[in-house]
């Protein structure tokens, strides 16, 4: 049986260290400026679009707002393209009609009021820029095969600089591998070309982010030869025969072609992307592989692109520095090249200035630390003025990256500007000195209650406000006294923290918080609930195949919370299986298969905690045969514990009866009678011949051991138990398990890990020593001890901060091992900025791409998860077709840039946007863009019907497409004959213009069925076919000619000469068997010579069968082709055959009658369901007279 616990504790803000940076001042008291929002350092605009500058700010009063441009006043009210949103610094230019590089320059927002004076980045307004490529005139390049081929690109300066590729005509890209790629400055390489390499559209395009335009270089025309042809060629020219003896190419050993010679330097900025680059060529093909001559590389920011020819590296840091090597290598040689990096860095922060709050005569310190290489000059400024040109201060002294506040005066606010520069770029920073007198307010909400389970951490809140800063005080109840000491714990930011809350903690706190100027007070509730238990957990389990089996699950939980129990296998959900039956407290398993074998474990889950237990469950064979009794073993007996040592024992028993079934495996399990009285858990198996078991044994444990025997049956009773066995406690040997760092909102981080039990624990008094710092910003860990819980909440951090987290376990007796070091982050918050440079290229009339620039990393405020575009059909190209369809969206996951939209209607508008999504949820959406999608082919024609038919007319309607998916061009009707053997005719076709509804057909055969084919065309083809059958009507003259056959006097007498002449010949033949002598008729049919008529049998007075190869055939020429010629069959069976000359007889009604002696079927439906159309002609009497 194994256990696990899990405690679900509800955590509080928590502020720790600097409570006056921590300060946020509300905002009804006066405070100066602060910046809140302000467009980037490097703004490239459209300029098809308004400038757009923000610039927005707090402060009480609210700050107005000015501007330079150019390091000089911007005057908003003399430019009547110029305004200012309301409320708002944000600076808005219309550009219709103007010059855009007019208005470009470097920008600064000042916001002030009078407390002080904030001032924004500066902020470089330049204009998007897409240039033509320049007209050029690019000769056809003719290689030998085998040899090295760069095509060059050289796409126009934009700004942004475009993105390159390589595609063809049809807008299809040009498939690259290690043979060929793409460089990083858009050059096609070729390490060596191929036959297949030949082609007429090699075309490189740029595609202009901001402007969305894509611009190409005139089509490349690339012809490769080998050396046959140029054999040839030069044979043709100089009459040589053998010009160049060999006819393939010569093998190389690899050279590079970028970069050159054997070393090279690169200078990259930190934080930015490191490419390096090595294309070779050569024959066969060279491999590129990569190394770091004095390290290796950053496992997860290093990837190989372009087939391992470019070495990219993201978040660059100084440690990235060194001699990177290429090495170009084939079966002949390898070559390598040496590029030396060397990183700066622009100026980062390692301390940015936070608000100060003080009260009058009180001191403080403004901190600004900034680092780069080379490194950064720090320059202070008051209000945005120099500080060595501000007002002297006597209150204020300035020492490098610090000013020292001493004595502070009323009236002597401030907005201070920290800034960092070097050669590579600067930082700006605004932090206020507000000087302030202010009575104390709490700011945690009123009456607030408090839940926490029993045995677990509880915070109670107490935020406040004043200046100078409160002095945070508890009272429980009668306040009868403080609360300080054990067991409470009081924080600097005034949380009341209790480590272990019991039942008597519960009830009515009040904190009090007390300055000079004032008191204010708040009171909070704290409810202790009782944890949840698992009373009777569930058993292991051995079942026979096809049995049932209950695992029981009864918890015990506090009444006010609502408790829902969940049962899971395997750590998966239960199988969809109504065999699995869940009751309040049981698992009911029916008809149990091999299938249903593993661990099943129930969870009882309350608001604040859960609990849990797992069992195992096997399943075994049942019984072979009913003549001998399986049973369950017996169990085990004379336990004893012998080799005692502090942390092993050696466990001896009897085994008992096996019942006729063998003992597999003895299950040793052991209670805990000092932390789980009454519970007994799984400690280890061993197999069934073995009756002895060396036990390893934790700290801190009063082992009480029994022993089950398992067969093929099921699993015996318990042994009675052993004696008891103490171990000693000691320190932990182990810290906890399944640390983690991450964040519930966007200004905390939760430091979780799964509790130690009692056994890991090792001894009293097991708890936990938090320990966090942010990952290369913090050389010192901040820790803080808290009791045997499972998480601890770190309040006020930034937002998505990577953080080094670490828990050490530590009871009475000491600390547990060296922690190991989890990165987590703190919370995420929602992407502050949509994807820009949105654009989209329409490859086909049903698939378009997508393209927008990546968000900036920092902008994305959490884990990137992708890009969602949403895109729906706004409405149909053509007047015919409105149609509106819902929005779609398409996530495409990871830092992607690009993405397809398929399944597009044709010939239609479409609007769209692109949004950045993290773990916390979607960004704002780019601004709506639309395209339209081209024409394609149509779809089927709504209907087609055949109406009006007569003897050589049709008369075909039919309606338009209800998908046109274009400009209709017309239709095509195509059509042929269908005789009755479903043999089809020639097909007609007819061009049929694209306003007409209806067309009729003449001078079509009478009585004839046809076939139409009839499908709709746009410019971009034919849509699908619809078909349909009719058939015209019949001349009435021939159907007046065509009546039953039956019915002719001439047809019934001959019908009775033909049974009068069968009734002679049967007499005659009768007389002659009596008389034993020939008769005339058998004279006859000995002279006939066709082969194919069989005499008549002697010895049963019966006439031969006509052969016949195909019996059920029907008759030849039971119906005319339209052609009026008659067509014989291959088996040349007809009575033509016996009839002489009158071979152009036709046998409608007659061949029924013939039919008989021949085996023949003459019957035949006619398309319509009719008799043949054909007149009945005469029977031939030549032929008749072959039976007489």
């Amino acid at each position: 049986m194994e256990r696990t616990r899990a405690r679900a504790t509800v955590f509080l803000m928590l502020f720790l260290g600097n409570l006056g940076n921590a300060l946020e001042v509300p905002l009804d008291l006066p405070q100066p400026p602060t910046i809140t929002h302000q467009s980037p350092k490097d703004f490239i605009i459209d300029p098809r679009e308004n400038i757009v500058i923000h610039c927005d700010a707090k402060g009480k009063p609210h700050p107005s707002f000015s501007w330079t441009r150019n390091g000089t006043h911007f005057d908003i009210d003399q430019d009547p393209k110029a305004t200012m949103r309301p409320h708002s610094g944000t600076l808005v230019v219309d550009i219709s009609g103007e010059k855009v590089e007019s208005y470009e320059g470097v920008y600064q927002c000042t916001a002030r009021n009078e407390h002080g004076t904030a001032v924004s980045n500066n902020i470089v307004i330049r204009q998007s820029r897409s240039p033509l490529w320049s007209k050029e005139r690019n000769e056809p390049i003719i290689v030998q095969e085998g040899v090295s081929l760069v095509l060059q690109c050289r796409p126009p300066a934009g700004l942004p600089p475009p993105i390159i590729f390589w595609m063809n005509i049809n807008f299809q890209r040009l498939p690259q591998s290690s043979r060929v790629s793409q460089a990083l400055n858009g050059d096609l390489y070729f390490s060596n070309v191929l036959k297949e390499d030949s082609r007429n559209d090699y075309i490189c395009y740029a595609r202009f982010p901001h402007t969305q335009t894509i611009q190409q270089k005139q089509p490349i025309t690339v012809t490769v030869l080998n050396l046959d042809a140029i054999n040839e060629t030069v044979a043709a020219l100089y009459n040589e025969t053998d010009f160049l003896s060999d006819g393939s190419a010569e093998e190389r050993r690899p050279t590079f072609l970028i970069p050159s010679g054997s070393s090279s330097s690169k200078m990259v900025l930190r934080g930015q992307v490191l490419e390096l680059e090595c294309i070779a060529e050569g024959l066969p093909t060279p491999e590129v592989s990569w190394s770091k001559v004095s390290g290796e590389f950053p496992a997860k920011r290093t990837s190989f692109l372009h087939f391992q020819k470019t070495l990219r590296i993201v978040d660059v840091s100084e440690a990235d520095a060194g001699e990177y090597r290429c090495t170009a290598r084939n079966r002949l040689a390898s070559v390598h090249h040496t590029i030396r990096v060397t990183v700066k860095a622009a100026p980062y922060w390692i301390s940015t200035p936070r608000n100060l709050v003080l009260a009058p005569r009180e001191r403080g310190n403004l901190i600004c630390r900034a680092s780069g290489t080379p490194k950064p000059t720090i320059t202070w400024a008051m209000n945005g003025i120099p500080i060595e040109n501000s007002p002297k201060d006597p209150s204020r002294k300035v020492e490098g990256d610090t000013i020292i506040f001493e004595e502070v005066q009323t009236g002597s606010s401030a907005v201070y500007q920290c800034h960092a520069s070097n050669e590579y770029g600067y930082l700006l920073s605004n932090a206020f000195v507000n000087v302030l007198s202010e009575t104390p307010r709490v700011l945690t909400p009123a009456n607030k209650v408090y839940q926490v389970i029993r045995n677990s951490r509880a915070l109670l809140d107490c935020s406040s406000f004043g200046s100078p800063i409160p002095k945070i005080t508890w009272f429980k109840d009668s306040r009868s006294s403080t609360l300080d000491g054990d067991p409470y714990v009081l924080h600097e930011n005034g949380t009341l923290e209790i480590h272990v809350a019991q039942a008597l903690n519960s009830g009515k706190y009040t904190c009090v918080a007390r300055n000079s100027l004032g008191i204010s007070e708040n009171h909070v509730y704290l409810e202790v609930k009782e944890p949840t238990r698992i009373l009777k957990q569930p058993e292991y389990k051995v079942v026979q195949r096809n049995r049932n089996v209950v695992f029981e699950c009864k918890v015990k939980h506090d009444p006010s919370l609502i408790p829902t129990m969940t049962w899971v296998k395997d750590n998966g959900e239960l199988p969809d299986d109504e065999r699995f039956v869940v009751d309040s407290d049981s698992l009911t398993i029916t008809d149990v298969s091999e299938n249903d074998a593993g661990t099943y474990t129930c969870i009882m889950v309350t608001t604040l905690d859960q609990d849990s237990a797992s069992a195992e469950l096997t399943v075994v064979e049942a019984a072979p045969t009913p003549a001998i009794v399986y049973e369950q073993p017996d169990p085990p007996t004379d336990l004893e514990l012998t080799d005692q040592k502090p942390r092993s024992v050696q466990l001896t028993w009897i085994p008992g009866d096996e019942h006729n079934s063998p003992i597999h495996m003895f299950v040793i399990q052991y209670a805990d009678s000092l932390h789980h009285h009454g519970h007994w858990h799984n400690l280890t198996v061993v197999p069934g011949i073995k009756t002895t078991a060396h036990l390893k044994l934790s700290p801190y444990v009063h082992y009480t051991f029994r022993v089950l025997a398992l067969n093929a049956v099921g699993l015996s009773n318990p042994s009675l138990p052993s004696r008891v066995y103490k171990t000693n406690p000691s320190a932990p040997d182990e810290n906890p398990s399944g640390v983690e760092g991450f964040g519930t909102e966007h200004d905390n981080l939760v430091i979780s890990w799964k509790p130690m039990s009692g056994h890991q624990a090792n001894g009293p008094g097991l708890h936990y020593k938090v320990m966090w710092r942010q990952k290369d910003v913090d050389k010192e860990w901040t820790s803080v001890t808290v009791a045997n819980v499972s998480k601890f909440m770190v309040s006020g951090t930034p937002t998505f901060t990577p953080y080094e987290v670490q828990v050490q376990a530590i009871n009475d007796y000491g600390i547990g091992p060296e922690p190991a070091v989890v990165t987590g982050h703190s919370g995420e918050d929602l992407p502050m900025q949509a994807p820009d440079t949105v654009q989209v290229l329409v490859l086909n009339s049903s698939l378009a791409e997508v393209h927008w620039e990546p968000v900036p990393p920092k902008t994305v405020r959490g884990r990137l998860k992708g890009y969602k575009v949403y895109y729906w059909r706004e409405r149909s190209l053509h007047k015919h077709n409105p149609h509106h369809v819902e929005q779609q969206v398409l996530t495409f996951s990871g830092n992607k840039s690009h993405g397809m939209l398929p399944g597009l209607q044709p010939y239609s508008l479409y609007l769209f946007n692109v949004r950045v999504f993290n773990g916390k949820g979607e960004g704002p959406a780019s601004s709506n863009q639309q395209f339209e999608t081209p024409e394609g082919v149509p779809g089927r024609p709504s209907f087609l019907r055949i109406t009006n038919p007569n003897l050589d007319s049709l008369t075909l309607e039919w309606g338009p497409p209800y998908d046109r998916n274009g400009r209709l061009t017309g239709y095509t009707l195509k059509y042929q004959t269908v005789n009755i053997s479903d043999v089809l005719g020639p097909v007609e076709e007819l061009a049929l213009p694209a306003n007409e509804t209806s067309v009729t057909l003449l001078n079509l055969k009478y009585s004839t069925r046809y076939k139409f084919y009839f499908n709709a065309k746009t410019g971009q083809g034919a849509g699908p076919v619809v078909t349909e059958e009719a058939a015209t009507i019949m001349d009435e003259a021939m159907a007046a000619r065509q009546v039953d056959i039956a019915t002719q006097g001439w047809f019934i007498g001959l019908m009775c000469a033909i049974a009068l002449l069968i009734l002679v010949l049967l007499i005659i033949c009768f007389i002659q068997r009596n008389k034993g002598g020939k008769y005339p008729v058998k004279e006859k049919e000995d002279a006939h010579t066709d082969p194919e008529f069989q005499p008549m049998k002697e010895d049963d007075c019966t006439f031969g069968e006509y052969s016949d190869t195909e019996d059920h055939k029907p008759l030849k020429g039971s119906r005319t082709p339209s052609n009026g010629t008659v067509h014989r069959d291959n088996s040349d069976d007809s009575l033509v055959d016996y009839g002489g000359d009158g071979g152009d007889g036709q046998f409608n009604e007659d061949g029924s009658f013939i039919g008989q002696y021949s085996g023949k079927s003459s019957a035949r439906d006619t398309a319509g369901g009719h008799e043949s159309s054909e007149a009945p002609s005469p029977v031939n009497t030549s032929a008749m007279n072959s039976f007489v």
